[in-house]
């Protein structure tokens, strides 16, 4: 049975895109060699929508960075990505030097002023992927509202939450994370930014519903227990399938 460390990070977003590189980097070095790590959405620029394209043009540099940290680790943030002369908001899964998945954020933050700026990926994009045996999947911070996403999801073994939760809505956070792993049988890695407007909870919750959160520490860690996962799904058999 696979056990892996897991971890989520709660960091503040700084207005130097170089420092927030440089802190990325060295929480990643800190991480055990073979971890799972989450980081907030948009963690190296913020949603920076004066400097947007200063922002779009930092990715392709940080992303040649992080790809000769990660080492064996695996690497979920997202980043503000120019394609074909449109914005995306793009979730990177980096492992061994390279990019092993990405997918662009679906459901744009209309309050935030997404709507504006970027452009939406395709549902479709949505889909598990596979890490040294362990079945995961992503929802960037608003798309954790929409239950139709939670179902292109079921049977992964750990879904991933990358986001900046506004902090007046933190209780949604919360029960929603929890909620996704309960109703999926998974592990649920959610990684909110530590801002002023952010809710700065990040969590930990295990197919139990048994659940880490943040106390104020920029790294919360568990262990991924394969058997878990069986035998939440074999006690309460829902009808998933891993």
């Amino acid at each position: 049975m696979i056990s892996k460390s897991i971890v989520s990070l709660c960091i503040p977003t700084d207005i130097s895109f170089e420092n927030n590189l440089t802190k990325l980097i060295l929480l990643l070095a800190q991480a055990p060699e073979d971890a799972i790590i989450v980081a907030p959405e948009v963690c190296l620029t913020g949603f920076d929508y004066d400097r947007f394209e200063e922002a779009a043009e930092f990715t392709p540099t940080a992303l040649q960075k992080l790809s000769n940290w990660v080492e064996n680790r695996l690497l979920i943030f997202t980043a503000i990505t120019r394609i074909d002369d449109q914005f995306y908001n793009v979730a990177y899964a980096l492992h061994d030097g390279k990019i092993l998945h990405a997918q662009a954020k679906t459901k744009l933050f209309n309050l935030g002023g997404e709507t504006n700026h970027f452009s939406a990926g395709e549902e479709a994009q949505i889909m598990s992927f596979n890490y040294n045996g362990i079945k995961i999947g992503i929802l960037i911070c608003f798309e954790l509202r929409f239950k139709s996403l939670w179902q292109r999801l079921e049977g992964c073994d750990i879904i991933a939450i990358p986001a900046q939760w506004g902090k007046i809505r933190t209780e949604h956070f919360i029960t929603l994370t929890n909620a996704l792993a309960l109703m999926n049988e998974c592990y649920v890695i959610a990684s909110d930014a530590h801002n002023d407007d952010t809710s700065g909870m990040s969590g930990i919750i295990n197919p139990f519903g048994s659940e880490l959160r943040n106390n104020g520490a920029e790294t919360l860690s568990l262990m991924y227990e394969e058997h878990t996962v069986h035998s939440m799904r074999r006690y309460l058999n829902i009808g998933i399938k891993s």
